[in-house]
C-alpha cells in the first residue's frame, strides 16, 4: 500500500511474508542509538537503516558492532556510523555524541539503549558497586538527552526514546540496582517530557519485557524460558523486531502527541 500522507506508514513486504511498516517521516533522519552493536539495539540500528534514516550508534563491543556494520552496508540508503563509548565516561560521551552530531548534521532521534542487567544480591553490594551499576544503568540516559537537547531545539524539535524494563513491575529476584534504575528511567521520562515538550521534543519509555537475545539466553535454560512464555498472555517469545516496531512508531510523526509515557512489549507478560 502507498499513501500521498507523508505521516501515513506504507506496508513493506519482508522476506518471510509478513506486512512491515515504513514511515515515510523517518526516511533521512538522523537517528543515535546507544547500545546498538548487538542484541535489541542492533536490532534498532537495523529498523532504522531499512526506514531510510541516517543512523549512527555507540557501544563498547567492537567486534559486533563492526559486524553489523558490515552486514547492513550492504544494501543501506546509508549507511550506519559506529564510535566505540563508554557512556559512564560523561565527558567522553559528549565528545563523541558532538563527532556524530556533526557527521549526521545534527540528531532528530535518540534511543537510549544502552544497559547491562548482571545479576547480583543485596548483601553482595557496596558503594563502588552501586555507583557504578546506577552510572551504566542510569546515569548516561539524562546526559544522552542533554547532550542531544540542543541540536533537537535548533531543528524545532526531536524524540528521545528511554529504555526501561518490566523486571521492576515483575519484582524479579537478584536485580535491585538495575530495577532501581529501570524504576528511576520512567520518573526521568516524566520530567524530560515536560520540561522539553514546549521545544517540540517528545520523550516516551519503552518497556519491553523478556526479548530473546544471546545475552538473555545466557540467564534462562529451556525450561526458564518455558515458564516465561506460561506468564504471557501471548504464545511465543518477543524478538528485536517487535521491539524496534514500537520503537519506529513512536519515532516516526504518526505519534506526534505522544509524550511523557510508559509504552510496554512484554505479550502480557505478568
Amino acid at each position: 500500500m502507498t499513501y500521498d500522507q507523508t505521516e501515513t506508514p506504507v506496508l513493506q513486504q519482508t522476506s518471510a511474508g509478513e506486512g512491515r511498516a515504513i514511515y515515510p517521516s523517518l526516511a533521512g533522519k538522523r537517528v543515535l542509538v546507544t547500545g546498538g552493536g548487538s542484541g535489541i539495539g542492533a536490532g534498532l540500528v537495523e529498523a532504522f537503516v531499512a526506514q531510510g534514516a541516517r543512523v549512527a550508534f555507540v557501544d563498547v563491543a567492537d567486534e559486533p558492532s563492526q559486524a553489523l556494520l558490515e552486514r547492513l552496508a550492504v544494501d543501506a540508503a546509508h549507511a550506519p556510523i559506529y564510535h566505540r563509548c563508554d557512556l559512564t565516561d560523561i565527558d567522553q560521551l559528549k565528545t563523541v555524541f558532538g563527532a556524530l552530531e556533526q557527521a549526521l548534521g545534527g540528531i532528530d532521534i535518540l534511543i537510549n539503549n544502552a544497559g547491562n542487567d548482571d545479576r547480583h544480591g543485596v548483601d553482595e553490594v557496596t558503594p563502588a558497586y552501586w555507583d557504578e551499576r546506577l552510572n551504566v544503568n542510569l546515569r548516561h540516559q539524562f546526559f544522552a538527552a542533554q547532550a542531544v537537547v540542543p541540536a533537537m531545539k535548533r531543528a524545532g524539535g526531536g524524540t528521545i526514546l528511554n529504555f526501561g524494563s518490566i523486571s521492576w513491575h515483575l519484582a524479579l529476584p537478584d536485580l535491585v540496582l538495575y530495577q532501581t534504575c529501570k524504576a528511576a528511567i520512567e520518573g526521568l521520562t516524566r520530567g524530560l517530557a515536560r520540561d522539553l515538550g514546549r521545544d517540540g521534543i517528545r520523550v516516551n519509555t519503552i518497556v519491553p519485557g523478556n526479548v530473546q537475545t544471546p545475552r538473555q539466553e545466557k540467564w534462562y535454560t529451556p525450561e526458564g524460558e518455558a515458564e516465561i512464555v506460561a506468564a504471557q498472555c501471548l504464545d511465543g517469545r518477543i524478538q528485536p523486531i517487535d521491539v524496534a516496531a514500537l520503537v519506529l512508531f513512536l519515532a516516526s510523526d504518526d505519534a506526534r502527541m505522544c509524550t511523557g509515557h510508559d509504552y510496554f512489549i512484554d505479550a502480557g507478560w505478568r
